[in-house]
């Protein structure tokens, strides 16, 4: 008998729709709503668990990565993805761009970009209306920006968010990260 994997691995997925190459094909890897930070480890073809928030914090919307893709830090490009309900990890969407969250981690004399692509599930109702990060407002946009330096301040790093940018130039830093 042959060896065995856990799972098909989602990492080598396309990144983009096949119908509509506008559309970014995301794996979610962190559902809304969880303290438990989950990654998937292609190796092992399993999702693990990388760390628990603590008590009263969570993950304010579903995270995951684009599939082919690698970024600044070595993973696959990071998404937080906008939809009307949980999704859970290794659920395959299909996502609207509308923007990224520029940013950088680490000490001070080693920082690595770690840019957060941010999107609204195709179908999604109640985003429906969201193209672009303007559309989300100052304060909703303050509220992410601030749980990623949280986030990574649990961890004893510190984020620095660079800005704010639209679609065209998220759909850029995917393209560039292909693989």
């Amino acid at each position: 008998m042959g060896k065995k994997s856990g799972m098909a691995d989602p990492v080598g997925l396309e990144p983009f729709d096949r119908a509509d190459k506008k559309l970014l094909r995301v794996v979610i890897e962190t559902p809304k709503g969880s303290r438990n930070k989950f990654a998937f480890d292609p190796k092992a073809h399993v999702y693990q668990l990388k760390k628990v928030l603590p008590a009263g914090m969570i993950f304010p919307y579903d995270f995951g990565f684009v599939p082919s893709t690698k970024a600044d830090d070595g993973d696959p490009v990071d998404v937080l993805v906008l939809m009307d309900e949980p999704a859970f990890a290794g659920c395959l969407l299909t996502c609207r761009i509308i923007g990224v969250i520029e940013g950088e981690q680490g000490a001070k004399k080693k920082k690595i970009r770690n840019d957060r692509i941010v999107a609204v599930e195709k179908d999604a109702h109640s985003w429906a209306d969201i193209k672009t990060m303007d559309d989300l407002g100052k304060k909703f946009c303050q509220e992410l920006e601030e749980f990623f330096v949280n986030y990574h301040q649990l961890s004893g790093e510190q984020y620095r968010v660079l800005g704010i940018k639209g679609p065209s130039h998220a759909r850029r830093l995917v393209k560039s990260g292909l693989r």
